[in-house]
């Protein structure tokens, strides 16, 4: 039953979300899963771990395949987007912590600065 109640608010929610709403919720999908990949990783569970990154590889994948190519900056955008996916490719290849590591650190950084934009944007709007 609880299950039940939690997926009935996580659609809710998605069905509800602004797109840059959504956006962040992609972002926080891909620090879990490479935070469930890591905990993998340590356990040598290397199937877990590597579904996992495959899951916040696509991700990053469509990140950089829905980016707007009307803005000069799409390009700085796309050249991070990719950086991170081979961090997590070469990290997922080699059971490599530390790239694993250093793809969620980008991650993580590039959530905050959207949270940052999202927060400006409303304030801006109030």
């Amino acid at each position: 039953m609880n299950t039940n109640m939690a997926d009935s608010y996580k659609t809710n929610a998605i069905l509800t979300a602004s797109p840059a709403e959504l956006t962040l919720m992609l972002y926080d999908g891909a620090i879990k899963f490479c935070n469930i990949a890591l905990i993998a990783l340590e356990k040598n569970d290397y199937g877990k771990c590597n579904e996992n990154l495959k899951r916040a590889q696509d991700i990053i994948l469509e990140f950089r395949i829905t980016l707007d190519h009307k803005y000069p900056v799409w390009e700085d955008f796309d050249r991070v987007f990719e950086y991170i996916y081979n961090c997590l490719i070469d990290g997922n290849i080699h059971k490599d912590k530390e790239m694993i590591e250093e793809g969620l650190g980008r991650i993580r950084e590039m959530r905050d600065t959207w949270k940052e934009v999202m927060q400006l944007n409303n304030q801006k709007v109030d």
